[in-house]
């Protein structure tokens, strides 16, 4: 029998991309693949595609851009590839 941790990432991307499209699921998505400390200091918002960031600081953008082939495979994973296409890092 395999831990029930293995089973929830799975679980996860299918409850995701069964659900429609919303602001709440961008979000959620967003903090799955990222985390609690890039979350805190970011917003997202997705448009045509484009995953829009928008961090607090310069080296949050840093940050962000040094992960962002990683970040762009997981959003794709859980909300689909072709629901996110791009991710575009500003600073506010």
């Amino acid at each position: 029998m395999k831990p029930l941790t293995l089973a929830m990432p799975g679980a996860v991307r299918m409850l995701l991309q069964n659900a429609p499209l919303s602001d709440g699921k961008v979000a959620f998505a967003w903090r799955a693949a990222v985390g609690d400390a890039f979350e805190r200091a970011t917003a997202v918002k997705l448009e045509a595609g484009a995953l829009i960031v928008e961090t607090t600081s310069t080296q949050w953008a840093r940050e962000l851009a040094r992960s962002q082939s990683m970040i762009l495979s997981r959003m794709q994973t859980m909300l689909g590839a072709d629901a996110v296409t791009r991710i575009v890092v500003r600073q506010a």
